[in-house]
């Protein structure tokens, strides 16, 4: 009886620590893989008639001077963003309804883990202060997705358009990926 009593005891320790210190848990390489792929899976290749709908939309490349402590802020910045783009007007009839469901439950599960893992750098004091790099690089990105949502407003969300973003958003997960080997 008592060695059943300090086994429960233990067991509802264990589940108090973890609901009340959470852990950060950030899958990082894995997932960001498995988000490209399902981005790639979404639609075929590149369809040949979107050609003319490709555009330079400046992808903000000073995000690899940001610091080794400031990389998880950033991740959590881009993927909150393509969260954002990918959560409305898609070509839905074209691409596979699956695949963009899958797309946006891994990357709401990373920004969630991103969310816990920045909660617990900012309780044991770090990343208190943002630096000036990392305030103009957080700016710059989100200027980078403006210039992505206003082309997809004025190709009026057109099936090209959204290919040419897909294609684009492929550049965000190399940089992503990028970063989290850096943090």
């Amino acid at each position: 009886k008592f060695s059943f009593g300090i086994h429960r005891i233990c067991i509802i320790l264990a589940l108090y620590i973890k609901i009340s210190h959470p852990v950060c848990l950030f899958q990082g390489s894995k997932v960001n893989y498995q988000n490209m792929n399902f981005l790639c899976k979404m639609g075929a290749s590149f369809p040949q008639q979107c050609l003319r709908e490709r555009t330079d939309f400046k992808f903000p490349t000073e995000i690899t001077k940001v610091r080794q402590r400031n990389a998880t802020v950033m991740i959590h910045e881009l993927l909150r963003q393509i969260f954002h783009l990918f959560s409305k007007n898609l070509p839905g009839s074209v691409w596979d309804a699956s695949c963009i469901e899958q797309f946006q439950n891994g990357i709401h599960q990373q920004i969630e883990e991103l969310e816990t893992c920045l909660a617990e750098e900012l309780s044991k004091g770090r990343n208190s202060s943002r630096t000036g790099v990392l305030n103009s690089t957080t700016l710059s990105v989100k200027k980078y997705f403006r210039r992505i949502t206003n082309f997809l407003e004025d190709k009026q969300y057109s099936h090209c358009s959204w290919e040419a973003v897909r294609m684009e958003v492929r550049t965000c997960f190399i940089f992503i990926d990028f970063l989290i080997y850096k943090a």
